[in-house]
């Protein structure tokens, strides 16, 4: 396996999973996730008098559309051994299910939204984390998905240590997380573009 790795660069050899070899063909899904989470970012940061409605809306929308792409990379997964690509379609049905329960209750309170994030973030986080674990033998690079759990994991957390945090500064945290989620999820799709099938 050491060897596979080492003549493969970055480990994403064509006799890897099936899910490996189709997120490497499908590298641009995980671009759109990337791209998504940054539009979502820079909104949230840079119109900072959102209203709670809108920035549940926003929110949402963001969910979905990161849901949605995700279960398409799931389904798109080829091979015979696609088995471990559950992690990824679990993580778009919880996605797709936050972002309607978003819209749904547009007028939830603050903390209940904010909690509400928070648990979307460490159920996230921790199947990115799962993911990352099961490509480690054939994705050198499994740092990337990695650090992209831990830190969902690790912002969901602080939303529910400190939920008393003003509307700005939850706007502005909500926006840094996912500017820099998104950046990752860039940066693992361009590794995994290099690996495309010819």
């Amino acid at each position: 396996m050491a060897n596979a790795r080492a003549q493969s660069g970055l480990g994403v050899g064509l006799t890897g999973p099936g899910l490996l070899r189709s997120l490497a063909d499908n590298w641009w899904l995980l671009l759109l996730r990337g791209l998504a989470a940054v539009a979502f970012g820079v909104l949230a940061f840079f119109w900072p008098r959102l209203t709670l409605i809108t920035l549940t809306w926003l929110w949402g929308a963001y969910a979905l559309s990161d849901g949605v792409i995700a279960i398409w990379a799931a389904f798109n997964a080829s091979g015979g051994d696609a088995g471990p690509r559950w992690w990824l379609g679990l993580s778009g049905v919880v996605s797709v299910l936050a972002g309607a329960f978003a819209f749904w209750y547009t007028g939830m309170t603050t903390l209940v939204l904010l909690m509400f994030i928070a648990a979307w973030a460490v159920i996230i986080g921790a199947t990115q984390i799962w993911g990352a674990i099961a490509l480690r033998s054939v994705l050198q690079h499994e740092w990337l998905l990695l650090l992209n759990g831990a830190l969902s994991i690790a912002f969901g957390v602080i939303l529910m240590v400190q939920p008393g945090a003003g509307a700005l500064a939850v706007a502005w945290m909500i926006a840094w997380y996912t500017i820099f989620f998104g950046c990752l999820y860039i940066a693992l799709a361009f590794q995994l573009r290099q690996y495309k099938r010819a």
